[in-house]
């Protein structure tokens, strides 16, 4: 029995260990109700209750936050309208450039 006590001793600071480190690590977007000091506090003197508090309400689980969903370029009208003006401009150059030719050839000819 006193082998199972120190077992389960040992892991409980193990857990809080980790939901310490856990809560340094996490980036400050994804840390919800409390600061990072206070939910540290509350793992350290609750220490059953407060990881599990950490894990189901204080750490966000996406971090949609900020940041934007990645999508397709083909699905994307950003990426499609930047790729028609590309194309016009490409075009642009094209005729601008027989344009010239065209200029050159004539001033060869007379």
């Amino acid at each position: 029995m006193p082998r199972l006590l120190v077992v389960l001793a040992f892991a409980l600071v193990a857990v809080d260990v980790f939901a310490i480190v856990d809560v340094i690590l996490t980036d400050r977007s994804r840390v919800r109700a409390l600061p990072k000091v206070l939910w540290i506090l509350v793992i350290v003197l609750l220490p059953v209750v407060g990881v599990v508090l950490w894990f189901m309400l204080g750490k966000a689980r996406s971090v949609s936050a900020g940041r934007t969903r990645t999508i397709a370029p083909d699905d994307d009208p950003d990426f499609l309208r930047n790729m028609r003006v590309k194309e016009e401009q490409d075009e642009r150059i094209r005729r601008l450039e027989q344009e010239l030719a065209d200029l050159d050839d004539d001033d060869k000819t007379n």
